[in-house]
């Protein structure tokens, strides 16, 4: 489970806004991340991610491959042969061990965190490779956003993966009624075009919380005898931060500890399921007490931090669908629903010329400024990041000051299984290793945004579509293990493709 982005004092505040009550994590903490990446101390969700779901460092934007250079301290020179080289997540490893696998997000579900667990390309803004990688996966369940981007007309090689996801026997759907109601075993749920709204601003008859996505998912998934892997991703608290609004962190730092007390509820009832919380990296440097605007801040009162922020009953990104066309009405929405009554005409300009989508880095600062909330910066930050860990007894439990590669190598010890097994299995360069079986091999790009690999042998053709898990063997189509990567270099294939050359 991870709340991307999400720094300590995220947690602080939440539990400050709840009254001083405890927070479902809190009974879990155990330790300390690293989460410097490959090449620098501050990473972004793709490498991060990356880490927890491989058990490899990578570079800024790489999803599920690994960097072009290891740099720092520590770290091993990386081989130029294994620049950019897919590697296997926890997720695929589960697969192969027979057990059920999700992912949820209430980002759009090809974003970069849950794309680390389920597709490999360089570059975390494809989301073309990203998304169709995912839906070749056959991940059991997953539940979040995004359908813009599975649909013709978000997509630049023109595929509809809503229809591709149906004809696989998915059953696909688009409210929490129907997330409720479905008895199936395999999954696909899409409640926004792209991202979902913060908690705060939530509409519960169009979009389910991350509470109700995790248990429907843990339903779903713990009927496999087997096992499961799921993972879950609270992904606007950075969101949240980026904007520097603690309106949208708290509203969804406490969404997502609604999750994670979901998850030990079925844990500690189950008595054989690990949870694990960590987020991928801190963002904003938030701080309860702000120099800046005010050199008393530490005489404050707990009152004076919090009572600003109570007033608050949307987001940033909420109050500016409440705006009128004209924003004429700027004052008394932002009175009603985010608390200030005493903008000046300086905010209020500023607010009139806020681009859609960007109102809370504009909101943001405005009700930090009154609760005495500092930032200091818009982006990521390099500190260390709890470790939050539920082990059933008897089982072992991570603890200490760990890496954040440490994750997938805890997570595949008690799957019993190495990953880099996996990779060896999932991934396998397809020129060099055909070519050595006496195979000719064609990179076809007749469709060019649709590229296959074709392998020809003593009259044979085996045609492989580039980003999922299927070939066609003189036009007959055989299902995969995994799915063709192409990284921008090479093209890799699972083994399974390989064998099927005579």
């Amino acid at each position: 489970m991870i709340p991307d982005g999400q720094s300590v004092t995220d947690t602080t505040l939440a539990r400050w806004y709840k009254g001083g009550e405890p927070l479902a994590v809190d009974e879990m903490v155990c330790g300390l991340v690293r989460t410097y990446s490959s090449d620098a101390p501050i990473a972004d969700s793709a490498p991060s991610g990356t880490a927890y779901a491989t058990g490899f460092k990578s570079h800024t934007g790489f999803v599920g491959v690994l960097p072009d250079v290891n740099t720092m301290p520590g770290m091993k020179p990386l081989a130029e042969a294994d620049k950019r080289k897919p590697v296997a997540s926890i997720l695929e490893a589960a697969q192969l061990l027979g057990k059920s696998t999700g992912l949820i997000a209430t980002s759009e579900i090809m974003h970069a965190t849950p794309a680390d667990f389920s597709s490999h390309d360089p570059s975390r803004k494809n989301y073309d490779s990203l998304s169709e990688q995912k839906v070749y996966q056959d991940i059991d369940v997953v539940l979040g956003s995004g359908d813009y981007y599975l649909k013709p007309e978000g997509r630049k090689d023109g595929e509809n993966l809503v229809d591709e996801l149906k004809n696989m026997g998915y059953d696909y759907i688009t409210t929490p009624e129907e997330m409720k109601n479905t008895t199936s075993s395999k999954i696909w749920g899409m409640f926004a075009p792209k991202d979902l709204s913060y908690e705060m601003d939530r509409d519960a008859s169009k979009q389910p919380s991350l509470a109700e996505m995790t248990q429907k998912a843990i339903s779903v998934l713990s009927k496999q005898e087997k096992g499961f892997f799921l993972m879950v991703e609270g992904s606007k608290v950075d969101w949240a931060s980026h904007a520097n609004d603690p309106i949208g962190v708290i509203s969804d730092t406490l969404a997502y500890d609604d999750a994670v007390k979901a998850a030990l509820d079925f844990a500690k009832k189950d008595g054989n399921t690990v949870v694990i919380s960590v987020t991928d990296h801190g963002n904003g440097g938030m701080t309860i007490g702000n120099k800046a605007t005010d050199n008393d801040y530490d005489k404050r009162t707990l009152d004076e931090f919090i009572a600003p922020l109570k007033k608050a009953t949307r987001t940033g990104e909420g109050v500016e669908k409440l705006f009128n066309a004209d924003k004429s009405n700027i004052a008394e929405v932002m009175a009603k629903y985010y608390g200030i009554t005493d903008l000046t005409a300086e905010e209020i300009e500023e607010i009139k010329n806020t681009k859609s989508g960007s109102m809370n880095y504009t909101v943001g600062p405005m009700i930090s400024k009154r609760a005495n909330i500092g930032w200091t910066t818009n982006g990521h930050t390099g500190e260390d990041i709890p470790l939050y860990v539920y082990a059933p007894s008897g089982c072992k439990k991570l603890s200490g000051v760990v890496e954040n590669t440490d994750i997938a190598d805890y997570m595949s010890e008690l799957f019993g299984i190495k990953l880099s097994d996996v990779t060896t299995r999932l991934f396998v360069p397809v020129r060099a290793v055909a070519e050595a079986k006496g195979a000719e091999v064609i990179w076809n790009t007749d469709d060019e945004k649709n590229p296959v690999v074709v392998i020809t042998k003593d009259g044979n053709e085996i045609k492989i579509p580039v980003n999922k898990n299927i070939a066609y063997v003189n036009g007959s189509e055989v299902k995969l293990d995994g799915v063709t990567v192409f990284n921008g270099i090479n093209t890799y294939v699972p083994q399974s493709a390989i064998d099927l050359i005579k």
